[in-house]
Order: structure tokens, then sequence, then C-alpha cells
């Protein structure tokens, strides 16, 4: 086995160690967060009955935990900066902005579409400052959450031993299986989720940074479910426009929110092909000089091992 085996092989090596310790840590903070929120395991899995606080306390608690233990795998197990996951400069507004607007424009168009065509039913506008301060908090907490995770560390580590198609559909298949639990999931849920994980994958394969995914990932569950009044994956929260629906179908997504819907599909979709036109030519993010030469040391050990085993 020669050193680019051996380096490439740490990817999946890197993730397989990470895995049980993030759970385990995960669930520990959840649960301590439910504690502090005031919730019973039954109630949250459910997704019902929870005001925007608990939630948030909730969800801040696992913020906690994921980047704690990250940041520790970042920088024992993969031996490099916590930044170097995605938080580097430069383009960082453009990517954000672009972001937001993206699923700010895929919830309003399909709520509209939905309204118009009878699949939802305006109720009223419900004001709550409170509230709604809540639910941004909240979801940016899970964007922040699930992207350092999911796009930070997964995607990043199997970049390392996979070519960056590969990695993606396998990062996206584990994101789906990570909301398996969620209230009201369903398989047809599920896909539509993976379909998220390639939409949010996408622009970190080229760029290697997570402004977009991030900020893509709080719009699309902020609109959704704080502002326009849909189930997010399962969960029902405060939103300020609410709106009801006679039947659960496959274009409203019923239970499980418009990440259930067939327009979720054809929205997911088109938002692909449009980031993989604007970031494919993209050059991916230069490592800190101090990272490059940490990576050229341990090659060099390397090989220097090699040979003397070959000897």
């Amino acid at each position: 086995m020669n050193a680019k085996t051996t380096n490439k092989s740490q990817g999946w090596k890197n993730i397989l160690k990470f895995i049980i310790p993030y759970f385990v840590v995960v669930v520990l903070f959840q649960f301590l967060g439910m504690l502090l929120a005031g919730i019973d395991f039954k109630h949250f899995s459910q997704g019902t009955h929870q005001t925007s606080g608990q939630l948030f306390i909730i969800y801040f608690m696992s913020l906690i935990g994921t980047v704690g233990i990250v940041a520790i795998f970042r920088k024992y197990v993969d031996k490099k900066s916590f930044i170097s996951l995605g938080f580097e400069k430069g383009l960082i507004a453009k990517d954000i902005i672009t972001g937001l607007i993206i699923g700010f424009l895929i919830m309003l168009t399909g709520y509209t579409i939905l309204i118009v065509s009878g699949q939802l039913k305006f109720v009223q506008i419900q004001i709550n400052a409170a509230d709604l301060i809540l639910g941004a908090a909240l979801f940016a907490c899970v964007a922040i959450t699930e992207e350092v995770m999911a796009r930070g560390y997964l995607l990043n580590n199997l970049m390392v031993s996979f070519n960056k198609y590969v990695a993606l559909i396998i990062s996206a298949i584990i994101f789906s299986l990570m909301h398996f639990a969620n209230p009201n999931a369903n398989f047809s849920g599920l896909c539509i989720i993976f379909l998220a994980g390639i939409l949010l994958g996408l622009p970190y394969i080229y760029s290697k940074k997570l402004w977009l995914p991030i900020a893509l990932h709080f719009s699309w569950n902020f609109f959704q479910g704080t502002i326009f009044g849909f189930n997010v994956s399962g969960m029902e929260i405060y939103s300020l426009i609410q709106t009801k629906y006679e039947t659960p179908t496959i274009w409203n997504g019923g239970k499980f929110g418009f990440e259930g819907s067939v327009l979720a599909i054809i929205f997911e979709t088109l938002a692909i092909v449009g980031l993989y036109f604007l970031f494919r030519n993209r050059k991916p993010v230069e490592l800190p000089s101090s990272e490059i030469a940490t990576e050229a040391m341990e090659s060099d050990e390397l090989s220097a091992d090699q040979i003397e085993v070959t000897a």
C-alpha cells in the first residue's frame, strides 16, 4: 500500500471513528436540552405541542454538542483546523445572499401555487415578534448543526476517499437517513430530503465552503415553517401565516410539510441544475499554509515508512 492509497482511505476511516461518539454526544446534549425545555422524549419525537422557545433550547444544545465533537475530531483525528471545514473567507456575503434568496423563492413559489390550486387554504396571519425571532434562531441552529456535520465533516472526509460526485451521493443518503426518525416521516419525504442533501452539498464539492449551504438550509426551513406555515420535516412550529389543507396529498406534503410534496422535487431539481452551472467553474478553497505544510509532512512520513518497510 503506497502513501496515496493510505491517504485516500483515511477519509472513510475518520468517519467510522466519528459516528458512534457523534451520536452519543448529540443524544446526550439533546436529552439535556429536553430537560431544560421541560419536554419529554415522547412529545419531542411526535413533533407536536412544542413552543419555539422549547425547540430552540433543544437544538441550541444539539448545536453545542455537534460543534464540540466535530472540533475535537477535526483537530485530533483529521489533524486539520475547524475553519477548514468550510469557514474560510471569500465571497461570504454573495454566498449567504444567494442561499437566502433560493430558499425564499422556492417557498414563496410553492406556497403561491398550492394556495391558487386549492391544495392549501389561507386561515389568518398571526404576528408574534418573540416567536418570529425564536423561529429564526431555531433554524439558524438547525442549519449550522446539520451543515457542519453533514457537509463540513462527512462530505469533506468522503471527498478524501471518493470521487466528489460519489461522495456527494453517499453524504446525501446519510443526510436523508438522519431524518428517518422525524415525526410523520415516510419514504417519499426521505427521498426528497436526499435531493436536499444533493442540493446543499453541490456547492460544497466545488467551493469547499459552508456559507451557501448554511444560508440555504436556514432559508428553506425558516420560510417553510416560521413564515408560510408548513411543517418542517414533520415538525409543527409557530408560523406567521396560518394555513390548512382538507386532505394530505403528494402536492401539499401532508403532515411532513412541503418537503413531502412533488413541488419540492421539481424545485429542488431546478435549483440543483442552477447551482451546478453557478459553481462548476469556481476554484476550490486554498488550504492555509500551515495545513499545507502539515499535509506535506504527513505525506513525507508515510513515504519514509513505506521506503523503510520495502528495504
